[in-house]
């Protein structure tokens, strides 16, 4: 009996934990499937980025250090993860790509160049603190100094096309100036003056100098806006194209070589209201319009 009792106990115990082990893969089975349920509806994975391969701007090679891989990490975490506005720059490619992209090809600057007006106002005309305004963020001076009528009743820096293409020649300046397509992204930032003035004191390429924070970062920010934009889905963000906004190119255009008193009026006239004329024609930023010399052509959307 006692021999029979402990084969029984034996046999027992095997079967309890043949029972636990089937029971602890059922829990993990299920546990995993939750798991996987619960990430599968999440709106975006919270993760690094990945710095271990090659970045460029404009075909030149960013020589990547462990200074330079962290500066661009922190541009690359930031836009990714700033997800709303990302969100809108991609929406608003759509819209303003096109005209950048052909205006750029057209001065020979690399596509890649886009991406500055991006990183200057996020595609929008846009109206800085240091008055620097429009798509280019263009001030002023520099403005005139490129052919942008600028004054109370026109301001073309607010011009999509004529601001692209002051832009365009502005940038081919600077890379003539200072000979990489890196630093002259940076004195578009900073401003030529300036840029030069700490090249003479510090030496070498903008990867070695010490700059204020916000030029400091600006190459590596529009190395991350590039990535992003181009390989949007690897960093989470999905679009239909139904859901980007349409480019505003379904107009015609009337010459204007005369004074108008009222826009509102000319816009009436037209068939369409004072705010369909003011979003296809950004620059006009009174109600009326003095001509002297000048014409303008003025962008009518088609009904």
């Amino acid at each position: 009996m006692k021999k029979d009792f402990s084969l029984f106990g034996l046999l027992s115990g095997v079967m309890f934990c043949f029972l636990l082990f089937i029971s602890s893969i059922s829990h993990t089975e299920k546990s995993s499937e939750l798991d996987d349920a619960v990430y599968s509806n999440l709106p975006q994975n919270i993760r690094a980025v990945n710095v271990n391969k090659a970045f460029t701007l404009c075909g030149e090679l960013l020589p990547m250090d462990f200074d330079v891989r962290e500066r661009l990490d922190r541009e690359l975490l930031v836009n990714s993860y700033w997800q709303s506005n990302t969100m809108l720059s991609l929406k608003r490619a759509n819209r303003y790509f096109p005209t950048i992209e052909r205006i750029l090809a057209e001065h020979g600057i690399p596509d890649d160049m886009k991406y500055l007006a991006v990183a200057e106002s996020n595609l929008t005309n846009a109206s800085s603190p240091a008055k620097a305004k429009g798509v280019w963020q263009f001030m002023k001076p520099a403005g005139k100094e490129y052919g942008l009528e600028i004054n109370d009743e026109v301001d073309e820096r607010y011009h999509l096309e004529k601001s692209t293409q002051a832009a365009a020649k502005y940038l081919l300046y600077l890379k003539n100036r200072f000979g990489t397509w890196v630093d002259a992204s940076a004195a578009y930032n900073v401003g030529p003056t300036a840029y030069n003035s700490i090249k003479k004191k510090q030496g070498g390429n903008y990867f070695d100098l010490n700059l204020n924070s916000e030029t400091a970062r600006y190459v590596f920010r529009l190395v991350a806006i590039k990535e992003i934009m181009s390989n949007p889905q690897d960093f989470g963000f999905y679009i239909e194209p139904n859901e980007k906004y349409p480019p505003l190119d379904n107009f015609y255009e009337v010459e204007v070589n005369e004074s108008v008193n009222s826009w509102s009026d000319f816009a009436k006239n037209h068939g369409i209201s004072y705010r369909e004329l003011k979003i296809y024609n950004p620059w006009l930023r009174e109600n009326k319009l003095t001509v002297k010399k000048n014409r303008y052509l003025i962008k009518i959307p088609r009904k």
